[in-house]
């Protein structure tokens, strides 16, 4: 993932709308299912003293607004339920994600977390390569129609 932004700055970008396509990816549980020990992203970084750790539960049919984490790569893991991640600089790409699956997010890549369902709860594992609790909440008019990645 590193190169993606020169210096780590989207404004600094190189293609344009590709580094927010590509600023996020989803793994499935179906490749990693039956292998004991699975690597879903493999960081090499400074032996975890700046690694976060913890869960997330979204309420039914709730979003987290559109948002990035600055500096900081995020992974998350669905232990329960259905989600849809948006993301992109008008939240124009779209993945639906389930219990068992992987997503990482670049850093500065704005996203939105999305409860699909109106009577149950999502959960997420989540771990952020910083301890710090930087949240950078975003105005944008959302596109009317996502691009489907799958």
């Amino acid at each position: 993932m590193a190169g993606r932004w020169r210096n780590g700055d989207p404004s600094a970008s190189i293609s344009g709308m590709d580094n927010w396509k590509n600023g996020v990816t989803v793994v499935r549980a179906a490749s990693l299912a039956g292998k004991g020990r699975a690597t879903a992203f493999d960081f090499a970084g400074t032996g975890g003293q700046k690694t976060w750790i913890g869960t997330v539960t979204m309420q039914p049919g709730a979003n987290t607004g559109m948002h990035h984490h600055q500096k900081h790569e995020v992974a998350i893991h669905v232990v329960r339920g259905r989600s849809e991640i948006r993301w992109g600089e008008r939240l124009e790409f779209a993945a639906e994600i389930g219990a068992g699956d992987f997503v990482y997010f670049a850093p500065y890549v704005p996203h939105q977390e999305r409860n699909l369902c109106d009577r149950e709860t999502v959960e997420f594992l989540v771990v952020r390569s910083g301890n710090e609790a930087f949240v950078t909440r975003l105005e944008a008019e959302p596109v009317e129609r996502q691009e489907t990645v799958f």
